[in-house]
């Protein structure tokens, strides 16, 4: 469903993605694990398409996305719901018009098509009767689950998550987590994760990848990570203050300040 090919990115003189491979097969839940800013966003905007790779490619359903026309684009993403990192749900607007808004700009449904379709997503994700709400009157677990609703009202066949779980409580996290799970067992979409939340990425995935100076530097089940001798993906998954990825940035700074 997704093939990345030696996909490079520098901004200035700042190389984010180095040559980075990474295949996802059509149903899988595939999770990029990594450190914060080390690209994993970066790597979510060339996939549909914000951002034009400096090398390499990106294909979608075996086409490449950076030769597509505006057209052939605008297809494509109308295949693909993005959930953000703090929801990005429109603040002037109800939670059911929230859900429904790319029906209403991308697709000539009727209203009553819409509702409908409005109100089987929020039942998905367990808050039917809520379209008339505010944001505002929503926790930030409801609006993570609105976020969620918003995404599957289109029925795409591809759900790409930035950081789900970040900045919510441990109780609600795990209740996204297996939201997420579930509505990928009943939807069977093709789910790309990025995150930092190791329970959650054991919890969601069926493959793991470890991102980590702009190459995937390691992939596989939950199970292998879990059990891996690398010595980087070892420090990151434990959490721990001290081993290579630290004692690279510690050589760095030096560097940097001397």
């Amino acid at each position: 469903m997704i093939e990345i090919q030696r996909l490079s990115k520098k901004f200035n003189n700042n190389l984010v993605l180095d040559e980075l491979s990474l295949n996802v097969q059509t149903g899988q839940t595939c999770v990029i694990i990594g450190r914060s800013g080390c690209g994993k966003s970066v790597l979510l905007k060339h996939i549909v398409g914000l951002l034009r790779p400096d090398s390499g490619r990106v294909l979608v359903e075996s086409k490449e996305v950076a030769g597509l026309e505006e057209l052939e684009l605008v297809a494509l993403r109308a295949k693909i719901s993005m959930v953000f990192q703090g929801g990005a749900l429109f603040d002037s607007m109800d939670v059911s018009e929230n859900v429904g808004f790319s029906l209403l700009e991308h697709t000539r449904l009727s209203q009553t098509e819409i509702l409908g379709r409005v109100e089987e997503s929020l039942s998905l994700v367990g808050l039917s009767g809520i379209g008339n709400l505010m944001p505002s009157e929503l926790s930030g677990g409801m609006k993570k689950r609105v976020a969620l609703a918003r995404a599957i009202c289109i029925k795409p066949e591809i759900i790409l998550y930035d950081e789900p779980t970040t900045g919510v409580d441990p109780i609600t996290g795990d209740s996204i987590n297996e939201l997420i799970r579930s509505l990928h067992d009943k939807l069977k979409v093709t789910s790309l994760v990025v995150t930092h939340d190791m329970k959650s990425a054991y919890h969601i995935a069926d493959k793991i990848a470890m991102l980590y100076k702009g190459r995937i530097i390691l992939e596989g089940t939950p199970k292998q990570i879990q059990e891996t001798r690398d010595p980087v993906v070892h420090q990151f998954i434990n959490g721990l203050s001290k081993g290579p990825i630290t004692e690279a940035m510690d050589t760095f700074n030096k560097r940097r300040f001397k």
